[in-house]
Formats: structure tokens, C-alpha cells, sequence
């Protein structure tokens, strides 16, 4: 858990927001079935798988997978500098994300994502801590970090959980 108590704050006051907020009929399922955010970022260390949603220029909708990183609340994600999503998100940098675990949990996302290290700009305030991050995590010399990979931070503005048996996520294995 990487998170401040102010980080954590703004996660649960947006997770209650976005519940409430929600139609009946997604408060039916989530209401007696979510986390809060301190058992939530317990729950969702290293890398997470996502499904990421972009949008085309045709505003057709694409999926693909992208290794997900929950840190200071905030999921975190790259993807090839040539990769179709990265153009997606370049000109329209709205996006969705799903992290499900099969039927014991479901994290879905909305919101909009800033390039945390720009090819030719300036990069993100704290990109060099996350880039030492993210170099402990797939190795120093992955990537040309600088030219092949770009980074983003999805800042969002809606997210609800789905987890039925909060014991069975936070407990450590036998």
C-alpha cells in the first residue's frame, strides 16, 4: 500500500460518490458486495491486469489488455508509443478500465488519462519515482524507457467495486 491518508480519503469519498450516484440497479449488486478504498489498495498491489477501453476517431469502441499498477490511488498503465490505444488516447484521452479477479472481485473505472512521460515534453512531477517503480517491477532494462513505452495515469472520476467475500481477498494464504 502505497497510499497517503489524504489519498486514501479522496479514493473512499469518490468510491461513496460514484455508488451513490449509480443506477438503482448497479447499487442493488455493489451496495452489500464493495470494499472500502484502505481494503481495496491492500488488495490490488503489483500489477494488475486491465481491460482498457479507448475510443476511435470513428467513435468505435476498443478493448485491449494493458498491465494495470494501483498506486496512490490512481491506476497507472503503459502501452507501445505506436500502439493503437496510445494514438486513441492521444486525441481523446477519455477511458474505461475493468480489473476482475473471476466472481470475487470487479474494479471498474471511468475517467481521463494524462501521459505521465510525453515523447518530446515534459514529463509528469513525480514520473522519475514511478519510473524507478516501474523499473524494480519489469527490470531496468525492459525498455528503452525513454523511446518504446509510454506511461499514463487514469485520473478518474467514477469508480465502483464489486466484492462479495471481502474476507477471502484480505486474507494472507495459508
Amino acid at each position: 500500500m502505497r497510499e497517503t491518508p489524504e489519498e486514501l480519503h479522496e479514493l473512499q469519498a469518490l468510491l461513496d460518490a460514484s455508488l451513490s450516484r449509480s443506477t438503482a440497479h448497479l447499487r442493488s449488486i455493489v451496495a452489500e458486495r464493495t470494499m472500502t478504498a484502505e481494503s481495496l489498495t491492500r488488495v490490488l498491489t503489483g500489477m494488475c491486469t486491465l481491460a482498457l477501453s479507448t475510443v476511435t476517431a470513428k467513435g468505435e469502441p476498443r478493448i485491449s489488455g494493458v498491465d494495470g499498477h494501483f498506486l496512490h490511488g490512481r491506476w497507472h498503465f503503459g502501452t507501445a508509443r505506436g500502439a493503437a490505444k496510445a494514438r486513441h488516447l492521444a486525441a481523446r484521452p477519455a477511458a474505461s478500465v475493468a480489473h476482475m479477479r473471476g466472481e470475487d472481485l470487479g474494479v471498474f473505472t471511468h475517467g481521463t488519462v494524462e501521459t505521465l512521460n510525453p515523447a518530446g515534453g515534459e514529463p509528469a512531477a513525480d514520473w522519475p519515482d514511478l519510473l524507478a517503480y516501474f523499473k524494480d517491477f519489469y527490470g531496468d532494462d525492459a525498455f528503452d524507457w525513454d523511446n518504446d513505452v509510454v506511461f499514463y495515469r487514469l485520473h478518474p472520476h467514477w469508480m465502483t467495486v464489486f466484492a462479495p467475500d471481502v474476507a477471502k481477498l484480505t486474507q494472507p494464504p495459508l
